[in-house]
């Protein structure tokens, strides 16, 4: 009798102590709204994958520009983290306060390349800016995408900015400034190095990753936002970033720290 009861309790009790286990892992498990610049687009993707392994915890992102980020956030936007496109944004909302003061580190310095869909097309030196023999030059709205104000300095520092002038295209945000190019709409365009390479190559067509003398630097800062303090998922999505395998992931995409 007494070792029936035992193989009762023995089925009995452990998938109820498994079915437990399992509960309160999902208790536990929450999900974070990142609001992701662009350029960072693949990158993320990617972590958010990781971070789900990794903690049980999903990441849902939203991708799109910086500036209109800014706007939706001090709008009351439902958003989280924030990983912006620059240093500025992030330091602005924390001294705003909608940001949580002390939390804000750059993650990424970016790159920016001069692209174009056309192997061959675009040179190793850029000098195609200067033989011109294009309609379009796309890049992305310099007053609100931190990379088209850095392609702008760069136009700046080689002395083009008035002889293209006209040939200037521009996209609301660095995606758009992809899809001008990447749908022949414009020949070629300033984009950022993560959305045309892959581990240190270009995925295809043509670039001139642009030399970062000639402009500002692309620091990327994440930062996290007054709905996200004291949030589990927040928190741990901001660890993750800084962890070795989540910098492999970037160092991948052609950003340096």
């Amino acid at each position: 009798m007494l070792r029936l009861f035992g193989l009762l309790r023995t089925r009995i009790v452990r998938p109820l102590l498994l079915a437990l286990l399992c509960v309160t892992a999902l208790a536990r498990a929450d999900e974070v709204q990142v609001a992701v610049a662009a350029n960072f687009a693949a990158p993320a993707k990617q972590i958010a994958q990781d971070f789900e392994r990794a903690s049980g915890h999903k990441a849902v992102l939203s991708l799109g520009g910086t500036g209109k980020f800014y706007a939706q956030i001090r709008n009351g936007a439902p958003f989280e983290v924030l990983l912006a496109a620059d240093d500025e944004t992030p330091q602005r909302l924390e001294a705003e306060g909608a940001a949580v003061a002390g939390s804000r580190y750059t993650y990424a310095i970016g790159r920016l390349v001069l692209w174009s869909a056309r192997a061959g097309y675009v040179d190793a030196q850029g000098e195609v800016l200067r033989r011109g023999g294009f309609r379009h030059l796309a890049l992305a709205n310099p007053r609100v995408a931190p990379y088209g104000q850095a392609a702008m300095e760069t136009l700046t520092a080689l002395g083009l900015t008035d002889p293209l002038q006209a040939k200037l295209v521009q996209a609301e945000n660095i995606a758009q400034a992809w899809q001008f190019v990447a749908s022949g709409n414009a020949e070629l365009g300033f984009v950022a190095l993560s959305q045309v390479a892959k581990d240190g190559r270009i995925a295809e067509g043509s670039a001139w990753i642009v030399p970062a003398r000639l402009h500002a630097p692309l620091r990327q800062d994440a930062v996290l936002l007054a709905r996200g303090k004291g949030k589990p998922a927040a928190e741990a999505w901001l660890r993750h970033l800084r962890s070795d395998a989540a910098r492999a992931t970037i160092r991948a995409y052609g950003y340096e720290f």
